[in-house]
């Protein structure tokens, strides 16, 4: 069978310096890996080497993971192509994602690994293209593509969620984000996470994650409350309350712990959490 066409490189469609200086990095990679790795190296050449742009690698990894016999390679690319001239900045904001993974996750060694293995990488960017979907009134595509990313990568996202740039998801196993909820930029998510509403109740009830909050792993945080920019919830708590700004909170139910937070808990990754030196 003949290889689809790719057209997800379009010229007209505006290239941030970020897009430029991430693909630039990936390449390079690429080269190296090829040479050290030869069992990997016609997987580079096809995946990577051969494409002449971001988007284009991207939208061949989404579709090479996500293809079904309903829609295989060739129809993924077409509709990933189309997400990507409707929002350019879907694009940029999969390489915002892509740079906060190098500078937040000590286990990612350059920029091309997680396009290549890091499925919570994968799943948002795959997420993305769902959503506009979304947005376009496309809803059983949608739903299509938020079904077959479960299945492939374990992550569940709404695809009427909002998520904002810079986001880690790190290992990303179990993670569920419910259609109301709201992610800013600059925040982190680690494994078992669940962004979820609190029973039965309609409208909007899931929780607001505001800018540079941290949720360790297996946190669940539940309904319709805002946790407040530079918060972090450590692992394993149960969030049924609002958490205001730069506050750290932990346990079942979560409660306030500690000084507040000084800058960004998401940005330095920091899970450690504050205990008194004694306990009358």
């Amino acid at each position: 069978m003949a290889q689809p066409h790719l057209v997800l490189c379009n010229p007209d469609r505006e290239e941030s310096p970020l897009v430029a200086q991430v693909w630039s990095a990936i390449r390079q990679n690429a080269q190296e890996l090829q040479q050290s790795e030869r069992a990997l190296a016609r997987q580079v050449e096809e995946g990577v080497l051969r494409r002449d742009c971001f988007a284009e690698a991207l939208g061949f990894w989404l579709a090479r993971k996500l293809r079904t016999p309903e829609l295989d390679v060739g129809a993924l690319l077409d509709l990933i192509g189309a997400a990507f001239d409707a929002d350019p900045s879907i694009v940029a904001q999969s390489a915002f994602d892509l740079q906060a993974i190098k500078d937040r996750d000590p286990a990612c060694p350059n920029l091309l690994t997680p396009v290549l293995f890091f499925k919570g990488y994968q799943a948002l960017q795959a997420y993305r293209i769902s959503h506009r979907l979304w947005n376009e009134g496309r809803v059983h595509l949608a739903r299509h593509l938020q079904s077959r990313i479960s299945e492939v990568f374990a992550i569940d996202i709404h695809p009427a969620a909002r998520i904002g740039k810079g986001v880690l998801v790190d290992h990303g196993t179990g993670l569920v984000i419910g259609e109301t909820s709201v992610v800013e930029d600059d925040v982190s998510l680690l494994q078992g996470v669940t962004l979820g509403g609190t029973g039965k109740e309609c409208g909007d009830r899931h929780p607001k994650i505001r800018r540079g909050v941290l949720i360790g792993a297996g946190a669940k945080v539940l309904g319709n409350i805002e946790v407040g920019e530079g918060a972090k919830i450590g692992a394993g708590s149960v969030v049924v309350s609002p958490v205001p700004p730069y506050t750290t909170v932990v346990g079942i139910p979560a409660r306030p712990v500690g000084p507040p937070n000084t800058g960004m808990p998401a940005l330095t990754m920091d899970q450690s959490i504050w205990t008194p030196d004694y306990v009358i």
